[in-house]
């Protein structure tokens, strides 16, 4: 006889998001997205990636959902990407009716426009992402500032080096971050003009800050482990 059929839901490999539905997004709370590449893939830690996200960031200002979807902050490590993103539902340009799926387009079409650009970089084809991109909603003051200082010194985390008093991660946002608590001294040029992204979520703005300011030289520790959504 063969072996007996396991009853109940299939196990999952590790560290994939299961595909259950996405909770309901509520406008007023940032979101922390993290993207992980497929194995095989160079690093993504070089100038022409990140001109290359750079470039996306600045034509989503031109999509249909650029009035109810925005990244505000980014960081670019070896084989995966954080966004700090707000969405909420609202007008489009070409509609007069209410976008239900602000932070799934606007994710979406982030995806998708760095994949292709991406291949066409590399001179490849095939999948850029590895799996769905994992979501945590920030609800309070304290859980901003947590993926604030986890997002802008991962590279930290990672062990990246920089340098010089104050010096913060060149492959992210940190230059455009307005939440240090010490100067910074260090800048440089970017390949790309991405001017600064002002919140529109009262929690992004200020409501974080409640809780004081970042240091450059903070390092973050390991996540706290989240719902995957």
């Amino acid at each position: 006889m063969g072996r007996p059929r396991r009853r109940g839901p299939k196990r999952r490999a590790f560290g994939r998001v299961p595909h259950r539905a996405r909770p309901v997004h509520k406008g007023r709370h940032p979101v922390h997205v993290t993207l992980r590449a497929r194995h095989g893939l160079p690093s993504f830690r070089q100038q022409l990636v990140h001109a290359l996200v750079l470039k996306v960031l600045r034509d989503q200002r031109q999509r249909a959902y650029e009035d109810s979807f925005q990244i505000v902050h980014f960081s670019i490590q070896t084989n995966h990407l954080h966004l700090i993103l707000e969405a909420e539902d609202g007008p489009t340009k070409t509609s007069a009716t209410r976008s239900r799926n602000a932070l799934r387009s606007g994710v979406s079409g982030f995806l998708i426009a760095f994949a292709r650009r991406l291949n066409k970089l590399l001179g490849r084809r095939g999948k850029i992402w590895n799996d769905r991109y994992h979501r945590h909603d920030l609800e309070s003051p304290h859980e901003v500032k947590t993926s604030l200082r986890y997002v802008v010194n991962n590279f930290r985390k990672h062990g990246h080096v920089t340098f010089g008093a104050g010096a913060f991660d060149y492959y992210s946002s940190a230059q455009h971050f307005d939440g240090w608590s010490d100067a910074l001294f260090d800048s440089f040029e970017e390949p790309e003009p991405w001017t600064e992204v002002r919140p529109r979520t009262w929690l992004l703005g200020t409501g974080w800050k409640r809780h004081g300011l970042i240091h450059t030289e903070e390092v973050p520790g390991p996540r706290r482990p989240a719902v995957r959504r």
